[in-house]
């Protein structure tokens, strides 16, 4: 071998080196961190590395995609070289603003409730601090969750502000530009109850409360399951109808939905079901009387009305021609006071006992935590 392709070859050497060892753009390297498991959510990897972690959630629109890269590290650590691009959040955050009440309830649960410096849509936190916190000016009210007060958010300086994600909305504009970072929360378009609830490992993360979180999780995982296989062996499946007409159209859960998953797993049967969107389904209130007009159960959920029998038929005359409403089977949750969406989203079991409930009443060994849907009265 010549003198020059030795000088060539320990060049390239030496550069395959210092590549290998460096940690490249994207945020990965050659060397793995330890992988968080994850054993239903389809949309989050975390990777610990010694002294930081990073984290990736999936575009649940397009999955080849990632809708968020953050780099969490604590507020002493430095930033390694190559994360150019990557949001960095400094934890345990101490202020944060939260667009969504169901959010917040999970924050304030981790222990973090005094991290909440800032909430979108106050007027559905429930929770008695946090509430105390907005009377007092501790915590600031920043306006609709749609169209935020960006200028209030800005003067907190938090840690992070989390939003819910929308389809096709790219950027956050003046929070970007103020080098704010912006978690996504896209917990809500997994792809089943206990998939959103394992999100709870990455929110308890941020706030320093992993422990906790996990410990949450386990338990949640633990008595959905026991209750999901106690509600399987049931072999009579009563018809379930969800919600009610809203403008022309009656929002229906498909198959593979948040509440059709949970309808199922109840033991019960969604007239839908067959459809395997992971979504609602905008049905004309024709189409829904049709398919489900022979529902045995009828759920309502709606908030601030009373809702009774009489004010239905009002509502809509259509109402009356549903056997449920017939038999005087239909049962309402007044989430302004029953928590049901808050509740729901991290703590799926407590719903799927409550449901069982309703549709095995047989079914004694089932312990209800907490009740979410009360029968509607006739007036």
């Amino acid at each position: 071998m010549s003198q020059l392709k030795r000088i060539s070859l320990c060049i390239s050497l030496m550069a395959l080196a210092i590549l290998s060892s460096c940690r490249m753009a994207n945020g990965h390297s050659e060397k793995s961190g330890e992988k968080v498991d994850f054993k239903y959510s389809t949309l989050l990897k975390i990777e610990d590395f010694e002294k930081y972690s990073l984290v990736e959630i999936k575009n649940p629109w397009d999955t080849t995609k990632l809708l968020g890269q953050y780099l969490l590290i604590d507020k002493e650590g430095s930033v390694p070289e190559g994360f150019e691009g990557v949001k960095v959040i400094r934890t345990p955050i101490e202020k944060s603003v939260v667009f969504s009440a169901i959010h917040a309830s999970l924050i304030n649960e981790l222990g973090a409730g005094d991290a909440i410096k800032g909430v979108c849509d106050a007027e559905y936190v429930y929770q008695s601090n946090l509430v105390a916190g907005l009377k007092s000016g501790e915590i600031t009210d920043c306006g609709n969750s749609m169209n935020p007060s960006v200028e209030k958010i800005i003067r907190l300086s938090p840690g992070a502000v989390f939003v819910s994600p929308f389809e096709n909305v790219t950027g956050h504009g003046k929070l970007d530009q103020a080098g704010i970072p912006v978690v996504e929360c896209a917990d809500y378009m997994e792809v089943s109850p206990l998939a959103r609830a394992e999100w709870i490992k990455f929110y308890g993360r941020l706030f320093g409360e992993s422990g906790r979180a996990d410990s949450i999780f386990s338990e949640t995982e633990k008595e959905y399951t026991r209750l999901r296989d106690m509600a399987a062996k049931t072999t009579e499946r009563p018809k379930v109808l969800l919600d009610r007409i809203y403008g022309q159209s009656w929002n229906v859960p498909g198959g593979n939905s948040t509440m059709g998953i949970m309808i199922r797993d109840a033991g019960g049967d969604n007239p839908f079901g067959s459809d395997p969107a992971s979504g609602s389904l905008k049905l004309s209130p024709e189409k829904v009387l049709y398919e489900a007009g022979d529902a045995d159960i009828w759920l309502i959920r709606y908030a601030y009305d009373n809702v009774n029998l009489y004010s239905l038929a009002e509502d809509n005359a259509m109402y009356t021609r549903f056997k449920a409403y017939k038999e005087g089977n239909v049962y309402g949750s007044n989430s302004s006071v029953s928590n049901i969406f808050e509740d729901v989203a991290f703590h799926p079991q407590w719903l799927l006992a409550d449901l069982i409930s309703l549709f095995h009443p047989e079914l004694t060994d089932v312990e209800v935590a907490k009740t979410y849907f009360d029968k509607v009265p006739a007036e």
